[in-house]
């Protein structure tokens, strides 16, 4: 069988164990080949193509990034870009393509599964909001990255009596925040489900320093937002899938605190940091099922779905369903986390 491969969206640490996965067992199990499509779906829309096999594939199981290079291109928003898609495939003798990306990548693999490609997706998200998965590869290592860099920050602002602000990714859910703000002992954790009050977070820094806590690490999720009418936060410029470009907030909070508290503040954003890297065993491991799955689904016929980890099982789900909902923080961990906090 001809397979395709390609990666989209935001870059993470475990995409290219998912990769090596997916051709090791292809090719030594089902005698397989393949071809990667570079540049996520602009590969398919300008038949951008690279090889792949196992010796091409060997050494990349701990590197970040994405062998094949990812982009936000989205061929229903490119002129002709579904067509071309089609056509690429049908050029490289592409029997079943393999889609490792988040929402957006998956949204459109959806949509060509609709219209009869034979897709299989595999879920990547650092920021762990799709839905239909309990978990995806990549975001251990940025809650592992960002706990590394709260650590840090402790020492520094208590050398200096400082507030540190630590703004880290989480677009639309904050898990990275909630997870890296507990296992790092932040004062205060401030995601996109919770609308913040600003005054109320400066009154919380004032009352934990009132008892003799000169230091404190306010984590704040880049999509975190204040109540309306409370603080004003610029809008970005948008990306191919209507999306914002986001970043920025933890300066903004930060310049805020000090104003309210009169407290020296610094704001520190990980930004793409958290992307970068070796990704964590736990993360390899599961890109590594992940891949081993996916081309175990195209031997099934199984296509139009998505791999997903349920009770660590490695499970079939529709794509149709990974990509209706994002999955949230619940107000029930952020009451767990909220002793902690003030």
């Amino acid at each position: 069988m001809r397979v395709g491969v390609l990666t989209g969206g935001g870059d993470c640490p475990g995409l290219n164990a998912v990769i090596r996965a997916v051709v090791r067992k292809g090719e030594v199990q089902h005698g397989d080949t393949f071809v990667g499509f570079r540049d996520g779906w602009k590969g398919l829309t300008e038949n951008l193509t690279r090889p792949l096999d196992v010796e091409r594939c060997r050494g990349i199981l701990p590197r970040g990034g994405t062998i094949l290079g990812t982009s936000r291109t989205n061929p229903y928003k490119v002129e002709a870009g579904v067509d071309a898609v089609k056509e690429t495939l049908e050029k490289n003798d592409v029997d079943v393509l393999v889609a490792i990306g988040g929402d957006d990548t998956l949204g459109v693999a959806y949509r060509l599964s609709e219209a009869g490609v034979h897709v299989v997706g595999v879920p990547k998200t650092i920021d762990n909001d799709l839905s239909a998965t309990e978990v995806t590869f990549g975001f251990h290592t940025a809650v592992q990255i960002a706990t590394d860099a709260i650590d840090r920050l402790h020492t520094t602002a208590e050398s200096h009596d400082r507030v540190f602000v630590c703004e880290v990714m989480g677009r639309h859910a904050g898990w990275i925040a909630m997870y890296a703000g507990m296992a790092g002992g932040a004062a205060e954790i401030l995601i996109p489900e919770t609308p913040f009050d600003i005054d109320e977070v400066a009154a919380k820094i004032k009352h934990r320093h009132s008892k003799g806590r000169f230091a404190s690490i306010v984590v704040v999720a880049e999509g975190a937002v204040p109540k309306e009418g409370t603080l004003s936060v610029a809008s970005g410029k948008v990306d191919a899938f209507g999306h914002a470009q986001l970043g920025g907030i933890g300066q903004v909070v930060a310049g805020a605190l000090e104003e309210r508290t009169g407290y020296e503040t610094r704001a520190t954003v990980l930004g793409h940091i958290q992307r970068g890297g070796t990704p964590t065993a736990y993360d390899r491991v599961l890109a590594t099922r992940f891949g081993l799955r996916a081309i175990g689904a195209v031997h099934e016929g199984a296509f139009g779905t998505m791999v997903a980890l349920k009770a660590d099982v490695i499970e079939l789900v529709p794509l149709g369903e990974a990509v209706t909902e994002s999955k949230i923080v619940g107000p029930a961990f952020l009451d767990e986390a909220a002793v902690f906090f003030g």
